[in-house]
């Protein structure tokens, strides 16, 4: 009998069951194609919900084919018409109706609504201009006008031997009134002989001189004779008389030398009432006719309208 250690020894090896095939990652690229092909679904509902109509209007004509033609003639698709209208590529069919405006017309029709609208609220389409520019703008304009004035007499005296003796006669300054001439007598030197009304020779000179140049401004002229504190002779005029006398007859002198009526605003006679010295009221140079040119809005002529 054979020892139990003499048999050979027998490994059994048992297979299982086989399993299906491993599936590998495909399912994971699918899922996440999936999510994000959600979010972006979601995205788009969120930005329809919140865009306004000019926005989706915007969108479908970004993403509506550009072959595609508008038009609804027969050229615009398939059977579409029975003729091609004028909006299409052929020429005149069965013309459409359409209304257009020139540009010219269409500016016209934009000026008559603006009016009306303007008529509407009682404005007249003109800008605002504040009143306090507008002021402004005519003081330096006048300012200017004066100045130029002064300068044109100034010259006149200088170039014409006959008045440059006289120009100690003339002061020309700017009051709140305006742009004052005042012709003064000199010691010695008057333009008026004592008493009389009407002016020498030399004061005519001056007196044509400033009508001259007033003549080249639109303002209103202001005419007064003054005298000196010194008592008038008893046989004689006042110093009210005389110095109103005075400036009547240095009004027809100015007019004579084209002055219009129209423009004169003032004659009158002040006597001694307001001195130009006033410390020495009995000074020569007292006795004076004074011209301004008013600053004022010119008035219109007679016979003339806006």
């Amino acid at each position: 009998m054979a020892m139990a250690s003499d048999q050979p020894v027998i490994i059994k090896k048992v297979k299982k069951g086989g399993h299906h095939a491993h599936h590998g990652g495909a399912w994971k690229v699918a899922y996440a194609d999936f999510v994000t092909a959600m979010m972006a679904f979601f995205l788009l509902m969120w930005l329809i919900a919140t865009a306004d109509p000019e926005q989706k209007r915007g969108i479908a004509d970004y993403f509506a084919p550009a072959s595609v033609s508008p038009s609804t003639s027969g050229s615009g698709g398939l059977l579409a018409g029975t003729d091609f209208g004028d909006e299409g590529v052929r020429g005149p069919g069965s013309a459409s109706v359409v209304e257009r405006l020139a540009p010219e017309a269409v500016r016209n029709e934009n000026v008559r609504e603006q009016e009306s609208s303007e008529a509407a609220d009682g404005s007249d389409g003109r800008p605002d201009v504040s009143q306090d520019a507008l002021a402004n703008a005519l003081a330096r304009r006048e300012a200017a006008e004066f100045e130029s004035a002064e300068m044109s007499l100034r010259q006149a005296l200088q170039e014409m031997p006959e008045l440059s003796e006289l120009s100690r006669h003339i002061i020309v300054d700017e009051t709140p009134e305006g742009l004052r001439i005042q012709l003064i007598d000199e010691e010695g030197r008057s333009m008026f002989e004592p008493g009389a009304v009407e002016p020498n020779e030399r004061a005519v000179v001056l007196l044509r001189a400033v009508a001259e140049v007033a003549a080249r401004l639109p303002n209103r002229l202001s005419i007064s004779g003054h005298t000196d504190a010194s008592p008038a002779s008893a046989s004689g005029p006042s110093n009210w008389e005389l110095s109103a006398a005075r400036a009547n007859a240095a009004l027809e002198v100015i007019t004579r030398s084209g002055i219009a009526e129209h423009r004169i605003a003032e004659v009158s006679g002040k006597a001694g009432s307001e001195p130009l010295f006033p410390d020495d009221p009995f000074l020569a140079g007292n006795r004076r006719l004074s011209i301004i040119l008013l600053r004022e809005a010119p008035v219109i002529p007679p016979g003339h309208s806006l």
